[in-house]
């Protein structure tokens, strides 16, 4: 089976005409131009969005069943094509469905179906994936590509053929064995971190998330003593908005998890993780009603190197593909209190070790991911 793809844009294509956002004015300055979505199968099955697939004498041989969001579609040899029914559709075939060889997808819509469908089995390493309806929902056709390596499929193009794997005109994107190993994600509040740490694991058929804490069960408290509901909304939140296959864990034993996963560990942030180390280990200045038991025989920062020894170890040696979010510091005043100092220097120091062992550092302002030289 063979899917030509006659045009890869959006409903009105990409750019669209009269559009002036940033997105289709860089497109045109660059030359780009992709036809709205249109697909011919094995030269006789038309795919449009909107519209069930037809042939073209009306006896193609394809066997065509209409799921949610898309087209499951069956080859007179056999093989076997998903595709979304238009932009922004998500397919979501029933219980029982036989693997894809080819998924032609709105990676725009939802990137984590793509992981989804891995996870159920209907998109295996056989099978090839592209991108379609790409239009101004993304920035730049350079940020496209760079999210369907992440994703291991191929940023469709238009006049490109994706064919069953074997087949001479076959394409795909990287191999997902290709992927950075650990990647540190660094930036300040509201920069995006995170939001590009799920992202880049979204195509992952497994993931573990590890929140560092605090949570929302923890009954954090506020400045007048009472629980912080502000927070427990914001950790809310924050569940609801993971892909509700991934598995979290809410636990400081990071490098545990560093050392037993072996699938996608994504840990969300280790500037929480080592506040609440150096909250048990009694590490604050002047505070001691933080102390753990066992402070009364060790010193704190003792403690706190311990743990931090035992991270490093753990991520350098984790056979997991390991994304962790961390804060950038330093960058503002300087605090004003001693504890925000000791946090800043501990937090910074981390930062430079963890950025030593890691294959890709990163550090995302407004949204924006950049590589840092390694």
């Amino acid at each position: 089976m063979d899917a030509l793809l006659i045009g890869t844009g959006g409903e009105s294509g990409w750019p669209q005409d009269g559009c002036t956002c940033a997105s289709c004015m860089r497109a045109a300055a660059t030359g780009i131009h992709r036809a709205p979505g249109r697909v011919v199968v094995d030269g006789q099955l038309t795919l449009t969005p909107g519209a069930k697939p037809r042939s073209s004498d009306g006896g193609s041989g394809h066997r065509v069943l209409d799921v949610p969001g898309g087209w499951d579609i069956t080859g007179p040899d056999g093989s076997r094509l998903l595709a979304a029914a238009g932009p922004g559709a998500v397919p979501e075939p029933p219980d029982g469905t036989a693997p894809f060889d080819i998924a032609l997808l709105d990676l725009l819509a939802s990137p984590a179906q793509l992981g989804l469908l891995r996870a159920r089995g209907l998109v295996t390493g056989q099978t090839r994936v592209a991108a379609l309806y790409t239009d101004h929902r993304i920035s730049s056709a350079q940020e496209m590509a760079r999210r369907c390596a992440l994703w291991a499929s191929a940023a469709g193009q238009d006049g490109q053929v994706i064919a069953t794997a074997g087949e001479a005109t076959s394409a795909s994107g990287p191999a997902r064995s290709s992927r950075p190993h650990r990647t540190l994600l660094l930036g300040g509040a509201r920069s995006g971190k995170s939001k590009e740490a799920e992202l880049r694991l979204s195509g992952e058929p497994s993931v573990t998330y590890v929140a560092a804490g605090p949570w929302a069960d923890d009954q954090w408290e506020g400045t007048g003593g009472e629980p912080d509901a502000e927070w427990a909304d914001r950790v809310a939140a924050h569940r609801a908005a993971r892909p509700a296959w991934w598995r979290t864990e809410e636990s400081l034993d990071l490098a545990g998890a560093l050392r037993r996963e072996t699938g996608a560990l994504l840990i969300d942030g280790i500037g929480t993780w080592l506040a609440a180390v150096m909250d048990q280990a009694g590490a604050w200045p002047d505070d001691a009603a933080n102390w753990a038991p066992e402070a009364a025989t060790a010193d704190p920062q003792h403690l706190v190197s311990a743990r931090i020894d035992e991270l490093i170890e753990a991520w350098r040696q984790t056979r997991a593909l390991v994304v962790a979010v961390t804060d950038e510091v330093g960058s503002g005043l300087v605090p004003a209190y001693p504890a925000g100092r000791i946090f800043r220097d501990q937090l910074g120091w981390l930062n430079q070790r963890l950025a030593a062992e890691s294959d890709v550092n990163m550090l995302v302002v407004a949204g924006r991911p950049m590589i840092l030289p390694t």
